[in-house]
């Protein structure tokens, strides 16, 4: 038996019908994950990084410690510098996930009396890293700038310390702020621009450097959050900036100094990956089938419930709970995997199907999720 408090929130989201479970494995065809690339499944990349394994001798199954004990070996050195060259970044520091990174940044970089203010819309892992520090924190508007220039106004302190924190394509919407306004309005107030990338790498830019470095701002950015289970396949994150930021994390990110490093295989399996970029045509793929998406969005007059998005996410709202869930267990019964969202995930009134574009995804998938879409919006 659990606490009977505990046991009342499961009860009122069952209630709810929003209680969450843990699904299978499936062969359906996939317009739901954050897989963009396809370097998940990738046969090329899983026998590179076996090869390398062996060529490097690593053969054993764990780091043994965390990186400041018995977990940093050499090949962490060779791909955080494979970061730095990839990224166009003076540092990077790999961390075991993008939730971890966040939350290692936000609890320990931003000081008491400090200020941070965030897009609405931010993910969950920064929000959480947010309420762990001891830094003053005030939301703006979702990619409104001219709200966050009225904020900045007013909560100028010469003593403090000012962080912005965005995302440069977010996770439930698939659009994006202007950032080159945003780091001229970050520059302007002498505040700290801090960027979450997980979904613009492996996307946008040359070989898929992301938002940042396709605009030129890389060194206009204090720190970018990168992470690796998305486009890229595999796990983990890393925190890009100065040396200086380096050092600092390392002495005081939590969630980097009390936890076993990576495993070889992962270390590998991201070296493999920036092998195989430069070689690789699955982001032009992936960037031609998100065109032929929206382009059937508009031919069949969807795209006043869409989401403006360019990126691999396009989402299409669809209020209410119930019913974004009942049109997402047609697709389930049509051999379509996408995704429904639901409040209080996103804003109430705001409930979404989130299509997920991929390099694999056919044009023949493309045209019947869509007409498959068009079908049952109008029962």
């Amino acid at each position: 038996m659990i606490p009977k408090k505990l046991q009342d929130k499961i009860d009122k989201r069952k209630e709810q019908n929003l209680l969450r479970q843990l699904g299978t494995q499936h062969h359906l065809i996939d317009f739901s994950s954050n897989d963009y690339l396809g370097f998940s499944k990738s046969k090329l990349i899983f026998d590179m990084t076996h090869h390398y394994l062996e060529a490097y001798n690593l053969s054993r199954n764990g780091a043994t410690g965390s990186r400041l004990l018995s977990g940093n070996y050499e090949l962490y050195k060779e791909v955080e510098d494979t970061l730095c060259e990839f990224f166009y970044s003076e540092s990077a520091l790999i961390f075991n996930s993008g939730y971890d990174a966040n939350l290692g940044f936000f609890a320990s970089v931003p000081q008491r009396g400090d200020i941070i203010l965030y897009d609405e819309y931010i993910h969950a892992s920064i929000r959480d890293g947010i309420s762990m520090s001891r830094a003053k924190a005030y939301k703006f508007k979702h990619n409104d700038l001219a709200h966050l220039d009225t904020m900045l106004k007013r909560i100028q302190h010469s003593e403090s310390e000012i962080y912005i924190v965005s995302e440069s394509v977010f996770s439930m919407d698939g659009n994006s702020p202007d950032l080159v306004t945003m780091s001229q309005v970050s520059k302007k107030f002498k505040a700290h621009l801090v960027i979450d990338e997980a979904h613009a790498i492996g996307v946008f830019g040359e070989q898929g450097c992301g938002l940042i470095q396709q605009l030129n701002l890389e060194k206009e950015i204090f720190a970018r959050i990168i992470t690796f289970g998305k486009a890229f396949g595999s796990h983990g994150a890393a925190i890009l900036g100065s040396q200086e930021l380096t050092q600092y994390l390392i002495n005081f990110a939590r969630s980097f100094i009390y936890t076993t490093a990576l495993p070889p295989h992962t270390l590998m399996t991201l070296k493999s990956v920036f092998i195989e970029l430069p070689k690789t045509h699955e982001i032009s793929k992936l960037q031609k089938n998100i065109d032929i998406f929206k382009k059937e969005v508009f031919k069949n007059k969807l795209h006043k419930n869409f989401i403006d998005s360019h990126s691999a996410i396009q989402c299409c709202l669809i209020i209410g709970n119930e019913n974004v869930k009942a049109i997402s267990n047609q697709f389930l019964k049509k051999g379509f995997d996408v995704k429904p969202i639901l409040s209080p995930t996103v804003p109430e009134g705001e409930e979404r199907l989130r299509f997920c574009i991929h390099s694999f995804n056919t044009e023949k998938d493309i045209k019947e999720v869509i007409h498959l879409l068009v079908t049952l919006i109008q029962i």
